[in-house]
């Protein structure tokens, strides 16, 4: 028998007629919350009984004379789904050959994260950056973290995980990295040095400087719709050195339009032309 927050979740075709009438609204597109709509529908419905109303029909309503109201949609929007080491040989070749190379041209790498969600993504890339055999251990790099929610970059910060997070890393590297917790591991600190994690919304704001390797993956190539992803592909390039590589999404690809900054190396590997 389902439970009772199984049972309280919107018809499924309910919610599907309304996010597919609301993200054009807010430049998503709905091929890509196809699979993860669930996530969507359940914030809906908490949403719903927060403002009394008893349907989507009657949001929609409200959506259209409150415009402020679209702000708490487009955060019920956002899909957190991370954990360290995911698409596993995304990172195995960062490890064995895009990083290694980069240290032989330059005796420093500056790597941005878009998307960053809990910090996932940016502390696998420190565990990598200090205990892969295959990267210089006297080489300076730097890692920014970037995430347009304020919540989810104070948990990045804090650090701890619970223990399904971890189980793709090498299993050597947990007792190596992390301490137990009340609530699963803790990354150690010594693995937070060299990463800034900063609330920034890649749709209205970019950071300074330039990077030799950007990670924009499961975000703006799933979720935004094309003319978004055209316009944040070409900040992107802004922002990347010459050569530079960016990695997306393992199932994720750039629009055509971007084939002039970027060379497709491999499935999910682009380098700046």
């Amino acid at each position: 028998m389902p439970d009772k927050d199984e049972r309280e979740v919107l018809p499924n075709i309910d919610c599907v007629d309304f996010l597919q009438w609301a993200l054009p609204r807010l430049n998503f597109r709905w091929q890509g919350f196809r699979k993860v709509r669930r996530q969507v529908c359940k914030r809906l419905t908490r949403r719903l009984k927060e403002l009394g109303l008893d349907s989507l029909r009657a949001y929609r309503e409200y959506l259209l004379n409150a415009p402020s109201e679209w702000t708490s949609l487009d955060q019920m929007c956002r899909i957190t789904i991370s954990r360290f080491y995911r698409d596993r040989g995304v990172f195995d070749a960062l490890r064995s050959d895009i990083l290694p190379n980069m240290f032989k041209e330059t005796q420093s790498v500056n790597i941005w994260c878009i998307g960053c969600a809990s910090g996932e993504e940016p502390y696998t890339l420190a565990l990598i950056l200090r205990l892969a055999e295959d990267i210089p251990g006297n080489k300076h790099w730097t890692v920014l973290a970037s995430d347009v929610d304020q919540h989810l970059i104070e948990r990045a910060k804090d650090g701890v995980y619970p223990q399904a997070c971890l189980r793709e890393l090498p299993d050597n590297w947990i007792p190596l990295a992390f301490d137990a917790a009340p609530e699963g591991f803790r990354i150690k600190d010594a693995y937070k040095e060299g990463i800034d994690f900063r609330v920034q919304d890649i749709r209205s704001a970019v950071p300074a400087g330039h990077f030799n390797l950007i990670l924009c993956r499961n975000l703006v190539f799933t979720y935004f719709d094309t003319l978004l992803q055209e316009e944040i592909g070409l900040k992107i390039a802004s922002k990347l050195h010459t050569h530079g590589y960016l990695i997306v999404g393992s199932h994720e690809h750039l629009p055509p339009s971007l084939s002039e900054c970027f060379k497709r190396i491999s499935s999910c590997v682009y380098v700046k032309r």
